[in-house]
């Protein structure tokens, strides 16, 4: 199946990669942070146990750890003196901690003083590295909507609510992404707007009228890739400006047990529950997102897709032209 137009056209794959049939990838299994290494493996971290699940480049499954991750949520791979590693963020113990590829611990980030907690709330979702200093930039999505940060040796340093005057507070910070000159990209997803901030915590743009529920972000080659919580991938430069939209759902209504059975409301099938079923999952179609919440892109282009589905969806977007 072929979807976009122009040069950001791509060939959909549709579960290009599978999560192992265990009882607890069968009871949650949701699919969140995805990563794409220089090498081709794709790595994601999905809420079971094991949570850390290591992809070759043909999608097979080739290595699994994280026994302790059952809140298993963001995931990012940073570069540093040309050894990669993991930032791995668990919402429900709401540890954030740096490993290697196979798991070794190398820093976890203690809790924030509960003073600079708003409501005494911290429940984290992303983090990323500053390339420039190496700070660690913490987005607290479910908890009290606010950013922290650390040093590259994991000494705290403050929080951010909103900007420097408090005005426009964050909404539900869940994804972050640092660009390679330290701008911070979040997805501020209560809010419906991407917020770029510079490596001071000062607000540089933000944009509101591009995504409607901007969950995670990844850049690369000067262009910002969005996965987009309510059906849909937008590609935009890293000015805030669109440039594609790709397997965009054109009216989503959740229902009570969405992403799980979402009110689909297309003229072709309104009001019908003549859905085809895909890789068992009732109301999910080929071509078409119904949750994104991972987003990673390849050395190759290849776009990487995680869905907050029970029993997980990970799909592969490679270029056709």
């Amino acid at each position: 199946m072929i979807i976009g137009t122009g040069k950001h056209t791509y060939t959909w794959h549709e579960h290009w990669a599978r999560i192992p049939s265990t009882p607890s990838g069968r009871n949650n299994g949701r699919t969140h942070g995805i990563a794409a290494l220089p090498d081709g493996r794709v790595i994601v971290f999905a809420q079971m146990v094991p949570g850390v699940l290591v992809y070759d480049a043909q999608g097979t499954l080739i290595d699994q750890w994280g026994d302790r991750f059952v809140g298993g949520h963001g995931l990012q791979a940073v570069q540093e003196n040309g050894e990669t590693f993991l930032w791995l963020v668990d919402q429900l113990s709401c540890e954030v901690c740096k490993t290697t590829l196979d798991g070794q611990l190398v820093l976890r980030l203690d809790h924030p003083p509960l003073a600079d907690c708003p409501e005494g709330k911290y429940m984290p979702t992303w983090a990323d590295v500053n390339p420039l200093n190496g700070e660690v930039w913490v987005a607290d999505g479910y908890g009290g909507s606010s950013l922290y940060r650390w040093s590259a040796r994991g000494d705290y340093l403050g929080s951010i609510v909103g900007d420097e005057q408090g005005n426009n507070p964050f909404d539900s910070p869940h994804g972050l992404a640092f660009g390679p000159e330290g701008r911070l990209y979040i997805a501020d997803r209560a809010n419906h707007r991407i917020a770029v901030l510079d490596g001071a915590g000062q607000t540089i743009e933000e944009r509101t009228n591009v995504c409607h529920s901007p969950t995670s972000l990844a850049i690369q080659d000067g262009l910002l890739y969005v996965a987009e919580l309510f059906g849909g991938v937008k590609i935009l430069t890293t000015d805030l400006n669109p440039v594609a939209h790709l397997g965009q759902h054109p009216k989503l209504e959740p229902a009570a047990d969405w992403p799980q059975k979402p009110k689909w409301e297309w003229p072709a099938f309104a009001d019908t529950d003549d859905w085809p079923e895909v890789g068992g999952t009732p109301h999910l179609r080929p071509g078409v997102f119904s949750s994104p919440h991972g987003i990673a892109v390849g050395p190759n282009r290849d776009i990487y897709v995680a869905e907050w589905i029970t029993g997980g969806r990970i799909i592969k977007l490679s270029p056709a032209t």
